[in-house]
């Protein structure tokens, strides 16, 4: 009688192992699905470091809410959902970066024509950008997470391992900052600014 095994690619059966914490069923998913994963993550942020650490952030998370899955499912949307989140997160975070600001000038400048004639609207929202770049460096963490990137209290309380007492104070001091550091004006346009990034 032949011998028979159980097939590699039964992706049930993975799953359930997968659920069940082995970790060799993981790693066996992980060198099916990571290679077209990371082309598609690559074509999506331009740049095959970023895609690397978006894609390990995804295994992680896939590991971490292994009991979530449903192994009669294919394991497939829920991967690329999850990739599809942490693209739509990195974006957020660049709401910073120079790409973005001239984007963000080139579609919204005509809204701020009534803006001094001396100063033009890039030259304003260059000083937001750099009020906010220079505060200090955890006062600054906790304002983009819970401005920009529009996290909770309590989800800025665990990912920088601080008290909601602290990220309160944090916040109070970032505000208490800008505004002493911009014009009146500017600083009344900071929320346009967020609300505008927010959108990115």
């Amino acid at each position: 009688m032949v011998k028979t095994y159980e097939p590699y690619n039964d992706e049930q059966t993975l799953l359930l192992r997968l659920k069940s914490g082995d970790y060799q069923a993981f790693t066996q998913l992980y060198q099916r699905y990571s290679l077209r994963l990371l082309g598609r993550i690559i074509r999506l942020v331009k740049s095959e470091e970023t895609a690397e650490e978006i894609l390990q952030t995804l295994f992680l998370k896939v590991w971490e809410r292994r009991d979530q899955i449903d192994a009669d499912k294919s394991l497939k949307p829920f991967l690329f959902t999850i990739a599809q989140n942490l693209v739509y997160d990195h974006f957020r975070r660049m709401a910073l970066d120079e790409r973005f600001r001239n984007e963000f000038i080139k579609q919204y400048a005509e809204d701020y024509q009534h803006i001094e004639e001396e100063l033009t609207f890039k030259q304003t929202q260059e000083n937001v950008m750099n009020a906010i770049k220079a505060l200090p460096p955890q006062c600054q963490k906790v304002f983009i997470l819970f401005k920009i990137e529009g996290k909770s209290y309590a989800e800025i309380c665990e990912t920088l391992n601080i008290s909601k007492s602290t990220v309160n104070n944090h916040l109070t001091k970032a505000n208490s900052l800008l505004k002493s550091n911009l014009p009146l004006y500017q600083y009344r346009l900071l929320t346009t600014f967020v609300l505008l990034w927010c959108q990115l």
